[in-house]
């Protein structure tokens, strides 16, 4: 019998932890059908010019000393001096220039899942928009976007931003239906538990609007992944039926996040990557109701390379946990796991709901998205 894509989450939560892990569905990769008419650019955006560099901005005055404010005039400093390290420039209207023209239509994949306290801060959104006016990229050219609306709307990024930026979603819910937001011709198409709707679509917006995207994730724990960061930011929050890949304990994160990632247009699209750090989740992310879980990195970082800098977030958020007492995002035991809807992991740090896969990022390095390796990251430390 198979199970509609909509019974997922509810299956999820209230599915007999007896039948919780497979060995088999957990080892066996799912195939994938990649489908697009899209080519790679000669240097796709992923990983860039800038293959394996970070650059990592931190300030202690970018926050207030309870964390809830943050200091707009440090954040921009942050930016400028993180975008000419990036590059080399001596002016930081010279780096932006090396990725955006006057002619570029702008997608800023912002992350607004961990709202209110950890989402892609407005601050940090707001001083990337005033970067790309000074390119002379028009207000009508820019976009930022997420997939839900409902997000987006709480975040509420417009009394920040200048009139005429247009602010998008994909759809209201995580209900798929028959949503025209999606493009018909650029799909990845697997059957991961024997659901009814096995393909996922690319937003349209993605494929057929936008020139060049800046993906601006946070620094957050995740309850199937690991982390949630730069690839799957940019990956589950630009396709659509992507909730499918969790099912009873399990998911196929580890493959489906770098594949959608290296889908065409949108890998050779996204040419900047800004890790907004200033606030991350260490535990019950992505989402941040409250400070219960939330900490504070006080960090932005920069590169054009998503796997590198997920590769340094995988450390960030298991360092915290190990911090705080908890269990490492990489613990595979089944003990952990409680599928009590989510309220026994919220409640207690070391309780999974899903077996986590943060493998993911050595995965979609496999896949040419970028460096893994940490020893071939250079990482450019700055103090603001």
């Amino acid at each position: 019998m198979k199970t509609t894509r909509r019974t997922f989450v509810q299956l999820l939560a209230a599915a007999p932890l007896a039948s919780a892990v497979h060995a088999k569905e957990s080892k066996d990769p799912p195939k994938y059908k990649v489908v697009t008419p899209y080519k790679s650019a000669a240097t796709p955006g992923m990983p860039g010019p800038y293959p394996g560099k970070v650059v990592s901005v931190k300030s202690a005055k970018c926050l207030s000393e309870d964390g809830r404010k943050i200091n707009g005039e440090v954040v921009r400093e942050m930016m400028e001096r993180g975008m000419r390290a990036l590059t080399g420039d001596a002016k930081t209207i010279d780096s932006w220039r090396r990725f955006f023209t006057p002619d570029d239509v702008v997608g800023i994949k912002v992350n607004a899942g961990g709202r209110p306290w950890v989402i892609s801060s407005h601050d940090i959104v707001a001083e990337t928009i005033r970067n790309l006016m000074e390119v002379g990229v028009k207000p009508q050219q820019i976009y930022i976007y997420e997939r839900f609306q409902n997000q987006l709307d709480q975040a509420n990024y417009a009394p920040r931003v200048p009139q005429g930026v247009n602010i998008i979603a994909a759809e209201r819910a995580n209900v798929r239906g028959d949503n025209l937001s999606y493009d018909p011709k650029v799909y990845v198409e697997a059957d991961f538990f024997g659901e009814d709707d096995t393909r996922s679509n690319m937003f349209r917006l993605v494929s057929q609007k936008l020139t060049k995207i800046i993906n601006i994730p946070n620094m957050k724990d995740h309850g199937a992944t690991g982390v949630t960061g730069c690839l799957k930011n940019i990956a589950y929050g630009s396709f659509s039926n992507v909730a499918r890949t969790h099912f009873k304990g399990l998911t196929h994160t580890k493959t489906f996040v770098g594949t959608l990632a290296a889908v065409e247009p949108m890998r050779s699209k996204t040419v900047l990557q800004i890790m907004d750090g200033l606030r991350g989740v260490w535990h019950g992310g992505p989402f941040a109701p409250t400070l219960r879980y939330v900490f504070f990195p006080k960090t932005i970082q920069f590169a054009t390379d998503p796997v590198a800098i997920d590769r340094l977030l995988l450390d960030i958020i298991d360092d915290e946990r190990k911090r705080q007492g908890a269990i490492s995002i990489w613990n595979r035991d089944e003990k952990t796991l409680d599928f009590n809807n989510g309220k026994n992991r919220d409640e207690d740090p070391n309780t999974n709901i899903i077996i986590r896969e943060p493998g993911h990022v050595e995965y979609a390095s496999g896949l040419g998205l970028g460096v893994h390796d940490i020893r071939e990251i250079e990482v450019r430390e700055i103090e603001v």
